[in-house]
């Protein structure tokens, strides 16, 4: 079965999952993802606030980013658990395995609610549907399931979700769906101007570390690739998880790579288009994630370790989707090696420059001019190698 098709069984599974949660009478702990973003915050939130409206004894383990404490109340927190009390259930959200579960062991009764294609469909009761936009989109159907009354108080983390999981509408996976489900959640009395600009506030440290990042960014394979990474003498910085956002949008390319050294290793953030996926990417170097959307963290290596294994497994990827050809590394042209080049664009593929589109490839999709045979490829931090 492919792991990124759509869940057949969606409702069926979804029901099941209301009807458990309705008829459980011990602790319901509420989890998400190490390192938890938008959708993993409104989407736990969400639950948390429809299963207290429902009279449950609930508990919301999570840890929010800076951006989005304002989502919670003081009193909604609660402390990690080492272990969960006889008769509890943990409901783990938005985590792509079950490693990835912070605050709570996952164990007793599990329900696993997630949108990630690489999920391994752990847990007694399993939702995984990678056609979803956010987990945010899934809890939204839950919530409705459980017939709790919506208030602006429940719809505005789950409205969260969906806003940062789809770039504020932007990405792909901006379906008409996913458009419904965000009006019906304004009209429960969301602010959404107040939200949007909240998700946005940064502190003013954050602005001065762009600089910093953005005099890293470099090019690779003749523009396919760029690459960016957090100083190391720049110290942390809670919110560099968005620098990523920053980089992906250089025209032309068709992967972005940020990268940040952590103690536990270098945390890789990989964004793909055009037939590209980060997904594959991901998988190479250990992670995982969504075909547009992925990540790992290379553990035990410096950032110019992680930067060669990122370049490698780029490389395969761009080589399977067709922006490269075979070859041995390091020979040929500067587009991968000494093949024969790509097809053609499937019939009204191709870039805007003229030159023949990758398999996939949307029309009017712009490949860089550098995609010629006598182009050089770039090594790392864009090093002619």
């Amino acid at each position: 079965m492919d792991g990124n098709a759509p869940e057949p069984r969606y409702w069926e599974k979804m029901r099941l999952v209301a009807e458990v949660l309705k008829a459980v009478e011990g602790p319901i702990y509420i989890a998400t993802h190490v390192d938890p973003d938008g959708d993993a915050i409104g989407s736990s939130l969400g639950l948390y606030r429809a299963l207290k409206a429902l009279g449950k004894e609930a508990y919301w383990v999570a840890d929010p980013p800076r951006f989005l404490r304002f989502l919670p109340k003081e009193e909604e927190y609660s402390d990690p658990v080492e272990k969960l009390p006889p008769g509890a259930t943990l409901v783990a959200l938005d985590s792509a395995e079950p490693s990835r579960v912070v605050g709570v062991p996952v164990e007793g009764f599990v329900i696993n609610i997630d949108h990630h294609g690489t999920n391994p469909r752990f847990g007694h009761l399993h939702v995984v549907d990678p056609s979803k936009a956010a987990t945010a989109q899934m809890v939204k159907d839950l919530i409705d399931l459980l017939g709790v009354e919506w208030t602006a108080e429940i719809a505005t983390p789950v409205l969260t979700g969906i806003l940062t999981d789809t770039g504020n509408f932007r990405f792909a996976n901006t379906t008409p769906e996913v458009l419904r489900v965000a009006a019906e959640l304004l009209g429960y009395g969301v602010k959404l101007a107040e939200l949007t600009d909240r998700l946005q506030f940064r502190p003013p440290s954050y602005f001065r570390l762009m600089g910093q990042v953005l005099s890293t960014v470099a090019f690779h394979f003749g523009g396919l690739l760029v690459t960016a990474h957090l100083p190391e003498e720049a110290g942390a910085e809670e919110d560099s998880d968005d620098f990523v956002g920053l980089i992906r949008y250089v025209e032309g390319s068709v992967v972005s790579v940020f990268l940040r050294k952590r103690e536990e290793g270098v945390k890789v953030s990989i964004r793909s288009r055009g037939g590209v996926s980060a997904q594959n990417i991901a998988l190479k170097l250990g992670g995982g994630g969504h075909v547009p959307a992925a990540g790992a963290t290379l553990k035990g290596l410096d950032l110019d370790q992680a930067y060669e294994g990122v370049l490698e497994a780029v490389r395969e990827e761009l080589t399977r989707a067709g922006y490269l050809w075979g070859g041995p590394r390091g020979e040929g042209d500067g587009r991968g090696g000494g093949g024969p080049p790509p097809p053609r664009a499937p019939q009204g593929g191709g870039g805007g420059n003229g030159l023949p589109g990758a398999p996939g490839t949307p029309p009017g999709f712009p490949l860089p001019p550098r995609a010629t045979p006598r182009g050089r490829l770039l090594g790392r931090r864009g090093r002619a190698s």
